[in-house]
């Protein structure tokens, strides 16, 4: 009964008015690419931990036991133990020794150390923009995906109001032909154009679900949730045109830039194997040796502890590794170059996406003052040829093609407002703005 149940219960959730902000910023909080973005710049942090330890000291306790079944001969002269001019054959050391110790290691200079801490730096830099960008991604799917959604609703309202009108008049006519005034053929064509309008409007409340649902998509919101789309989130505002923005300062350029600086340091880090390094090292250890396990033993049964200590440094000077290192710095001075060029060419296409953002509103404008007279126009027809059939004064045919024209004007007006306010969307886009849909 539970199970029966449950599509009325659905059924019965009320629907959320979604305006445009409220869309954005819950795929802000719930999409997983927003999420992930947010997650690296963390995980930056812990990669910051990690090579800002390698400058930190190194300490480790280690300990051993060894058992020595068959004791190593050495051949020692005979001088050390009264046989001049021989050549005795002793064993040196004992069946079992056992060690534990603490050593300290502590890098005292390694380039290479000071560059992966700035490396490490602008990694996370890189990370901050690149989740920036993430973000401005995520604004742009939903804002897109919201209009598309917004305009078929829009072109439903428009079939629902001509099936209605269509409907009416249709009505009429039979009522008409009922009592011998009207064709039958009349009748048949009215109901096929009623038909032919029912499967429009079917296939608009498909694109309508199909719009709906990818939206949910792209902010991360369950599919099964209904959403209410207010009307005034179509309104014409007016914008500014004249500021030509610094496009260096999009997210697009600045994370291609500290793409640049990461590769600068790697290139440095490269470099550093030429340089000599230095690493102090310290340990303390206690040494237990005998015939037996020396663990809990005495020297009265033959085992005897002892501690021991070093102290050292060690300097490592690179001399040559076969021009390894000189084929990895040119190789890194590439990417450098390549990146370089990257730069570039987003710059001319940032400027290109701002021109093109530009141009297509200026033509939108004029298309949708076009299409709103259209649509004036061609409501006025059909009001006009309604009346004109009713009192005999015009055909069905007349009246079917008004009909027409006002679906095709209302849909043409519609589309010239779908397309201002996509092309809208890429003008903020293109002035670094995105953010401020979010408010």
């Amino acid at each position: 009964m539970v199970l029966l149940a449950a599509p009325s219960l659905w059924a019965q959730v009320p629907a959320q008015e979604l305006t445009l902000k409220d869309a954005i910023n819950y795929a802000l909080e719930n999409k997983a690419d927003a999420k992930k973005a947010k997650l690296s710049v963390e995980n930056s942090e812990y990669q910051i931990q990690e090579v800002r330890a390698r400058a930190l000291p190194t300490i480790a306790a280690t300990g051993g036991l060894t058992y020595n079944p068959i004791l190593q001969l050495n051949a020692l002269p005979g001088d050390f133990f009264g046989a001049p001019g021989t050549t005795l054959l002793a064993p040196l050391g004992q069946k079992w020794s056992s060690v534990a110790g603490v050593n300290l290691t502590q890098t005292i200079f390694d380039q290479a150390v000071f560059t992966g801490l700035k490396a490490a730096k602008s990694t996370r830099e890189f990370y901050l923009v690149n989740a920036q960008l993430t973000e401005e991604q995520v604004i742009e799917r939903v804002a897109n995906n919201y209009y598309n959604v917004y305009v078929q609703r829009q072109k439903l309202s428009v079939i629902d109001s001509t099936y209605k009108n269509t409907e009416k008049v249709r009505n009429i006519i039979k009522g008409q032909f009922d009592n011998g005034l009207a064709r039958k053929i009349d009748l048949d064509r009215m109901n096929v154009n009623l038909g032919n309008i029912e499967t429009q409007r079917q296939q608009l409340i498909n694109a309508v679900q199909l719009q709906e649902n990818t939206l949910k998509f792209y902010m991360g919101m369950p599919i099964d949730t209904p959403i209410v789309i207010p009307g005034t989130e179509f309104e014409i505002t007016p914008l500014s045109l004249e500021d030509t923005p610094d496009v260096t300062n999009r997210s697009e350029y600045q994370l291609l830039k500290k793409q640049e600086q990461l590769y600068y340091y790697n290139r440095k880090a490269i470099l550093a194997e030429y340089y000599p390094s230095l690493t102090f090292t310290a340990g303390y250890n206690y040494l237990g040796q005998g015939p037996k396990l020396p663990w809990f033993a005495k020297p009265s049964d033959g085992v005897y502890w002892s501690d021991f200590s070093t102290v050292g440094l060690n300097l490592n000077v690179p001399i040559f590794n076969g021009f390894a290192t000189r084929s990895r710095v040119r190789q890194a001075s590439i990417e450098l170059k390549n990146t370089e060029e990257d730069l570039k060419d987003t710059k001319l296409s940032l400027d290109l996406a701002y021109r093109n953002a530009t141009t297509q509103i200026k033509n939108n404008l004029i298309t949708i003052e076009n299409q709103k007279e259209n649509v004036t126009l061609a409501q006025g027809v059909l009001d006009n040829t309604q009346n004109n059939y009713q009192q005999g004064l015009a055909t069905l045919t007349d009246l079917l093609d008004a009909e027409t024209s006002y679906i095709e004007a209302q849909n043409n007006y519609t589309s010239a407002l779908l397309d201002f306010k996509l092309a809208e969307v890429q003008l903020i886009k293109a002035k670094g703005q995105l953010r401020t849909l979010t408010n």
